[in-house]
């Protein structure tokens, strides 16, 4: 992938250093398996699972613990494989590989997710989706940022701002699952003014409502905290929010439940 040009404040942030360039070899890794045609296993949960999956947590692993050895890590293949490692106040979430039915459907709309979570809050946050080039991440005090690689070129490539829209008078642009799309998110659609449904796959949803590409995303089905924390932390700092379903605030670190989610909606704007 090409270099990127961040502002020096952005540039000097040591999480930024760290998640940008695992986010880039992870996706490249990716892009190895995608190009050839994967393999598709099913897990205990009877979800998809590809190689792909696997060799991208294993090389995000391997250069987190090289560039923050004292934060623990949790990843979504090594919890499905029953590890859940001790975690503090502050610690990382990967997916590796989120979208797995859209890598195996071969529409482009998977990404590489690595969030670090503070005090139960995402604080930082990266998604890159390497099929469209599509690279987000954001980080609190420092903003949100995205751009358009080029994996075939060497050329810098800016960071350009990234800030949500204002909550508009009319109807929203919700964006919805390609894949997960249930009757509860229908029903729910049916109490708010909506203008158009946009339907996209994996984290790629965050991105939109964090580039001010469209206002809201309800999802009342089963996630995972792996899932949304980097989404969730490039949308705060693009100037948006995310609640649970109650309006609760939306947590982190629910070793309770296996870091499994409840409902939440995702939003352009703050309350």
């Amino acid at each position: 992938m090409p270099p990127l040009k961040a502002p020096p404040y952005l540039a000097q942030s040591e999480i930024f250093q760290s998640f940008t360039p695992l986010a880039f070899e992870a996706g490249r890794a990716i892009m190895g398996v995608y190009d050839r045609g994967p393999s598709v296993t099913l897990k205990a949960d009877a979800s998809p699972v590809t190689e792909a999956d696997g060799l991208a947590e294993a090389l995000i692993l391997e250069g987190l613990g090289r560039c923050l050895p004292n934060i623990a890590v949790v990843a979504e293949e090594a919890c499905s494989s029953g590890y859940f490692p001790p975690t503090g106040e502050r610690f990382i979430l990967v997916d590796p590989l989120d979208g797995t039915k859209e890598f195996i459907s071969r529409n482009g709309e998977f990404t590489v997710n690595i969030a670090l979570i503070e005090d139960q809050v995402p604080i930082a946050g990266v998604i890159f989706a390497p099929a469209i080039n599509r690279f987000c991440y954001g980080e609190r005090g420092l903003g949100a940022w995205h751009c358009k690689t080029d994996a075939d070129s060497t050329d810098v490539v800016e960071l350009l701002p990234m800030h949500t829209r204002p909550q508009p008078d009319g109807g929203l642009v919700v964006v919805a699952s390609r894949s997960h799309r249930d009757a509860p998110t229908d029903a729910y659609l049916e109490t708010i003014a909506v203008d158009t449904v946009v339907s996209a796959g994996s984290s790629l949803k965050f991105c939109l409502i964090a580039a001010g590409e469209a206002d809201i995303y309800p999802r009342f089905g089963r996630t995972m905290e792996w899932d949304v924390a980097a989404g969730h932390a490039i949308l705060n700092a693009a100037g948006g929010s995310m609640v649970a379903i109650d309006g609760s605030p939306f947590l982190y670190g629910k070793r309770e439940r296996n870091f499994d989610n409840p409902g939440f909606i995702a939003r352009g704007w703050r309350e």
